[in-house]
């Protein structure tokens, strides 16, 4: 049978009083009521109606979230309209981006584009559409990533970073060689270009090393003037699980910054014990600040197991 003849939705807009100029907060309990009248299909077509007929901003977030709970295929056509329209509030659409993240419908990768690409596009809509992309993690998404990824014209580098931690969540190969680019682009240490760096230090840690260029790349921002690139590249390395990461790592035992070494120092502890604790306490070429830090690791982590290992004896 026809849905529709089943449903009057023009007589469950009336009811829910949609049309009405009234308090939003009304609109919104008698909506809420219908799921004790409904099934959920049946609920599901009442929304997908509201959608196309409400114009109050605050009643059509309350049926994104409805929607969103549902997550049916047949509520995206609505939500992409909703997304498209201009004359919606930047909170709306941001949050039609959202539900589209959640239902990872592929249908909705060339509109999520479309405002990305839109430099006019309020940035707080184009970095809901970046991160919907990633969570969709359809492949056709990932060239324009890329190229915004890439471009310096960009005005707002959160859409770049954004475009970038999407790229990291579809996982793509090709992603790699752009986000290498980036890290090899020489820029001050007070630069917002900094934070971009920092999301493809993260990025490009989840791929496999198999590529040199990578391990090169995070060995170049070992030297990067941003102590906090010189970090996260040390803990990108420490999980990475290449051969050559430990004797990288160790080198920034040297650096000048004492966050840097202490990251440097707890990274290799992580990778081999104890043994790199006792090599900095009793090396003279070690400042006293790692013996520090060293024999504060020792007191804090192998003391503690020791202990722990005699009440177990004990016990027995």
């Amino acid at each position: 049978m026809d849905e529709k003849k089943v449903l009057d939705l023009d007589v469950i807009v009336t009811e829910c009083q949609l049309s009405e100029d009234i308090g939003y907060e009304i609109i919104v309990e008698n909506i809420e009521n219908l799921k004790n009248r409904y099934e959920e299909k049946e609920l599901v077509s009442i929304y997908n109606h509201f959608l196309t007929v409400s114009k109050n901003q605050d009643v059509l977030m309350n049926l994104i979230k409805c929607v969103d709970k549902h997550r049916q295929k047949s509520s995206i056509s609505a939500i992409i309209d909703l997304l498209l329209d201009k004359s919606n509030s930047d909170g709306l659409r941001s949050m039609c981006a959202k539900a589209i993240a959640n239902s990872k419908n592929t249908n909705a990768v060339t509109p999520l584009l479309y405002c990305l690409n839109d430099k006019d596009e309020n940035y707080k809509v184009r970095l809901a559409c970046a991160d919907a992309l990633g969570k969709v993690g359809d492949k056709y998404a990932v060239a324009p990533l890329i190229n915004i990824a890439q471009d310096e014209d960009e005005k707002s580098v959160y859409v770049r970073e954004s475009a970038v931690v999407a790229l990291g969540m579809i996982g793509d190969m090709r992603a790699i060689d752009p986000l290498v680019a980036i890290l090899e682009t020489k820029k001050g240490f007070i630069d917002k270009f900094t934070f971009l760096k920092e999301k493809a230090i993260e990025v490009l840690g989840k791929f496999n090393f198999s590529s040199d260029r990578l391990v090169k790349a995070f060995e170049h921002s070992l030297q990067d003037e941003s102590a906090q690139i010189r970090i996260n590249a040390i803990e990108a390395l420490m999980e990475s699980g290449d051969e050559r990461a430990y004797k990288l790592i160790k080198e920034m035992l040297d650096d000048l910054n004492e966050e840097v070494k202490k990251n440097a120092l707890i990274a290799l502890y992580n990778m081999v014990g104890r043994e790199i604790l006792d090599e900095v306490i009793e090396e003279k070429k070690y400042d006293q600040f790692l013996k520090d830090e060293a024999q504060a690791m020792i007191e804090e982590y192998e003391d503690g197991e020791d202990e722990n290992e005699d009440e177990d004896g004990e016990e027995e």
